[in-house]
């Protein structure tokens, strides 16, 4: 054995004299060949660690698309080879627009690491270490244990209301877009002036966005004072609804005049049930079909509305404990650089676990019950923002569903209709929409304009994005963007805030359209 071996390893070193010596039975090899064993140990070790660290993550993918035995049979799509592949692919080339398939949502398999779910109890920790402390003020305050949620019941108040305007906004989009499309439709092949026809219908389209969707619950939300987290329901399932219109109407004109350009004779018309089943669906890009999941876990559904019910409840604390003593006495103090760099930096934290609940509750929680319950197998909600090293992928991962809507139907449509060349200028625009929609929905919760979102959207939004962009890489770049983050949510809590109690303790007399545009943080000083 020792001679073959010694033959093979002769031609990498010149032949020299061998010193064996026996040694318990084991035979050591001296010499020339444990000089060149040494040599060749760390190519060795570092081919075995490349195959090793290939295997696992294969190993790791496959597991976590295999999932638990309850799971596979959910989404027995995801145990093929291909299944796979399209889940690392998320996005379908431009020409064929998104493509869904099965996947879970990434916190649901995070959660299976018992690391992460400690985390995840670290946060129960704290929302029962803030009911303790506002149970315990109260108690010495006033004698008594204090349960009430006057600021939960306010906020919330004139349900009713919120509930007719969803009524009629949700009927009106289920009865008026499909309506014009059928009709359009049936009439264009057989029409002599098609262009006619076609800007007839759409002028009727756009009329009801703008004046039934857009004018008329923005004047049921002024005109009956509804509350702010009222106003929230209304304003968001008011942009959510034309979103969704207008991406039934922009994917299903395309195929008709298809269809009419190769005369097959036939127009396909999506069913009104396929229309419906997509109002609901948690997904703004319209399909015929979508994959489904074969059962509903009710008891997955009931814990996702609990989580839901639970965020509620942990940002009510987070403001009592943490905003609400620190903005309420504001307006008593001048206006001046350090109190507002002081007002910032105590707003962080309040910031950061709102934007947290935000996500959790919202883009997990609520879009997975919702989900559940459709049977709807496409849970790529988001994606690991948390680790994003740049803005540019922050904002693709942060929210996958308003990020496809707009990568799919804004920036793609301006550069159809403008050419690529000017993909700066179509990004400039999607942000100049994005900035102006969510300053329009602030403006409209809290009954004044303060723009500062906008600010901060699209002018550090956009300059972030250049400059962070993909090509930067590494922990370093992860540290910066999670510090901007933290600081600008400092910032939102804080000017908005200081602005909600100066518009409560400095009221203006018969106001006028300027008085609601002046921001009066600026102005109100108030002696208690």
């Amino acid at each position: 054995m020792i001679v073959e071996g010694s033959a093979r390893l002769a031609p990498l070193q010149p032949p020299r004299p061998l010193r064996m010596k026996k040694h318990r039975g084991d035979l050591r090899v001296r010499g020339p060949f444990k000089t060149q064993a040494m040599q060749l140990k760390p190519a060795f070790m570092k081919e075995v660690d490349s195959h090793f660290t290939e295997f696992v993550n294969s190993l790791v993918a496959k597991s976590a698309l295999l999932d638990s035995s309850s799971a596979a049979s959910l989404f027995p799509a995801s145990c093929a080879e291909k299944e796979l592949h399209k889940a690392k692919n998320s996005r379908a080339p431009p020409e064929h627009g998104k493509i869904f398939t099965a996947r879970r949502s990434l916190l649901d398999e995070l959660f299976e690491v018992s690391h992460i779910t400690t985390i995840y109890h670290m946060f129960i920790a704290l929302l029962i270490v803030f009911i303790l402390s506002t149970l315990l003020v109260d108690f010495i305050d006033e004698g008594r244990l204090v349960l009430g949620f006057d600021l939960l019941v306010f906020v919330f108040g004139k349900f009713p209301v919120v509930f007719c305007t969803w009524l009629c906004m949700f009927s009106a989009t289920v009865v008026v877009p499909y309506n014009l499309f059928v009709w359009w439709a049936q009439g264009y092949s057989s029409s002599s002036h098609r262009a006619v026809h076609s800007f007839f219908y759409g002028m009727l389209f756009t009329l009801f966005q703008i004046a039934g969707l857009g004018f008329g619950p923005t004047y049921v939300a002024v005109a009956y004072a509804l509350p702010p987290a009222s106003r929230f329901i209304v304003i968001l399932e008011q942009v959510r609804l034309v979103m969704k219109a207008h991406s039934f109407i922009r994917e299903n004109v395309p195929r008709v005049l298809s269809s009419v350009k190769d005369k097959s004779g036939t127009v396909h018309i999506p069913r009104i049930s396929q229309y419906l089943y997509f109002l609901f669906a948690p997904t703004l890009i319209y399909r015929d079909n979508y994959p489904r999941n074969p059962t509903i876990r009710w008891g997955y559904v009931a814990t996702k509305f609990a989580q839901v019910l639970g965020s509620l409840f942990y940002a009510y604390y987070i403001f009592v404990r943490l905003c609400i003593p620190l903005f309420r006495n504001s307006s008593q103090e001048t206006f001046n650089l350090r109190g507002l760099v002081l007002c910032i930096f105590n707003s962080i934290l309040p910031g950061v676990l709102i934007l947290f609940l935000v996500f959790f509750a919202f883009l997990h929680c609520w879009l997975n019950a919702f989900a559940e319950m459709l049977r709807f197998a496409d849970r790529m909600f988001y994606k690991d923002w948390w680790n994003s090293t740049s803005y540019a992928n922050y904002y693709r991962t942060w929210n996958v569903v308003v990020h496809d809507w707009l990568y799919y139907y804004a920036y793609r449509d301006f550069l159809w209709f403008f050419g690529k060349k000017f993909r700066a200028a179509a990004m400039l625009s999607v942000f100049t929409v994005s900035a102006a929609v969510h300053e329009y929905v602030l403006s409209i919760c809290f009954g004044f304009f303060y723009p500062v979102l906008f600010c901060l959207f699209s002018c550090f939004g956009v300059v972030f994005n250049f400059t962070l962009n993909d090509s930067r890489k590494g922990p370093f770049w992860n540290v910066i963007m999670w510090t901007s983050l933290f600081l600008g949510q400092g910032v939102i809590i804080c000017l908005y805030s200081q602005e909600w109690y100066a518009r409560q303790y400095c009221p203006v007399e018969n106001p006028t359209f300027l008085d609601y545009l002046k921001p009066r943080s600026w102005s109100c000083h108030v002696k208690m």
